[in-house]
């Protein structure tokens, strides 16, 4: 199939559902246009691959309004660029679940406008505790993130590895990059954050209610 021929059906599926579009990181609402992914999405388990795409095409966007909120407190601070570059990175990862969210026809989570407002404020918020706030942030949440993703690399691989080895390349690249960015947060001075244990266990908390909600609703 032509680019011009897979874009006509998605396109008209997002406008016969209502489904929201895709979301940018800037929160924008951004137009569809793309080429198939080349993902087989014929006999898979839908039920299992939209709850995986839902919450994790959320998480993504979340994190990068996290990142966004943290720029608009410490983008001119010694530690902008290293946080810019890790937000690069969210970009791309937003990016890419965009676009598998229209080639396997997910609805996105009715929660993504709580997700904008919550992760800028939560990215500033820690931000203005210092750099250490910040990284102790991207500690806590990078960290759930990637024991999200294991969990579901766990899921499909018992599945079927072959089936689903695409998606999986995917989530395995992704989930490498959160743990850098963990690391990168160490490295900054997140275990000098205020509070860093009680911070740590209460933004992580959040996390894992956040997952729960955005794969049901």
């Amino acid at each position: 199939m032509s680019c011009a021929g897979a874009v006509a059906p998605c396109s008209l599926w997002w406008l016969r559902t209502g489904a929201p579009r895709p979301l940018s990181a800037s929160g924008r609402r951004i137009g569809v246009r793309l080429c198939s992914s080349g993902m087989v999405t014929d006999n898979i388990n839908r039920a299992t691959v939209h709850r995986i795409l839902r919450v994790d095409h959320a998480g993504e966007y979340g994190a990068n309004r996290i990142y966004a909120g943290q720029m608009a407190v410490l983008g001119r601070s010694s530690v902008g660029p290293v946080i810019q570059k890790m937000w690069d990175q969210e970009k791309d990862h937003l990016k890419k679940f965009n676009e598998l969210m229209v080639t396997f026809r997910v609805r996105p989570t009715i929660l993504m406008p709580f997700w904008n407002v919550a992760g800028f404020a939560l990215g500033a918020g820690t931000a203005l505790l210092g750099k250490e706030g910040a990284m102790a942030c991207t500690v806590a949440v990078e960290e759930s993130i990637a024991r999200h993703y294991n969990n579901q690399i766990r899921t499909l691989m018992e599945e079927d590895p072959e089936k689903y080895e695409e998606l999986l390349q995917v989530i395995k690249k992704f989930r490498d990059e959160e743990l850098e960015h963990h690391d990168t947060g160490l490295e900054h001075d997140a275990e000098l954050a205020p509070a860093y244990a009680v911070l740590k266990r209460v933004i992580q908390a959040g996390c894992s209610t956040a997952i729960y909600l955005s794969e049901r609703f």
